[in-house]
């Protein structure tokens, strides 16, 4: 779910640092073309998020890939500063961020975003929508939209020509299968529960 900020914070248009110096509140926020949108994530939003971190590392472990995952993660866009839940980049592009004191991720480093549907959600028509054109006109290589609600399906767009080709989606029955960035394969079915 996401929620325009005013009133403490003014009414904007707000700036990257504007969205930095916001005090840490246990809230994320995103901010989207001067405007800061408070994301206010559900528990099973942040098990899958957690879920899908732990099957990345350990994917990119097994293939002797050096990773950075992060959920969730600040990454530039055209329109200011998205908040992917789950982001993954090389760990040489996480060591430049890192050096160069860098606030946000440039969205060209990073190799795949996903984002999990809160259904019902403002921010459910941006990641269905908005995120798919910001996210391929950043350069991001993979973006996943994850649905929890009623059973698990997955969604992948892959960067072509700099737009995202049309979706392959998997339904809880499936196993997810990728090559790149590396192999990625399991059941659908583990996104379906708590365990």
């Amino acid at each position: 779910m996401s929620v325009a900020c005013e009133g403490e914070y003014g009414y904007g248009p707000y700036t990257v640092e504007d969205l930095h110096d916001l005090p840490d509140e246990g809230k994320a926020h995103e901010l989207v073309d001067g405007w800061l949108i408070e994301l206010s994530p559900s528990f099973r939003h942040d098990h899958l998020a957690k879920v899908l971190t732990r099957i990345l590392e350990r994917a990119a472990e097994d293939s002797g890939v050096d990773v950075y995952v992060q959920a969730p993660m600040d990454i530039s866009t055209p329109s200011g500063a998205r908040k992917p839940d789950v982001a993954l980049m090389s760990m040489a592009a996480a060591r430049t961020v890192h050096d160069l004191g860098l606030s946000l991720v440039p969205g060209r480093d990073v190799q795949l975003a996903i984002e999990i549907v809160s259904r019902g959600s403002g921010s459910e028509r941006e990641d269905r929508g908005r995120k798919v054109i910001e996210y391929a006109r950043t350069g991001i290589e993979q973006y996943w939209l994850v649905d929890f609600d009623p059973r698990p399906r997955i969604q992948i767009r892959r960067l072509n020509a700099g737009v995202y080709g049309d979706p392959i989606i998997l339904e809880e029955a499936d196993v997810l299968e990728v090559s790149d960035p590396f192999p990625i394969s399991f059941p659908l079915s583990r996104l379906a529960d708590f365990s």
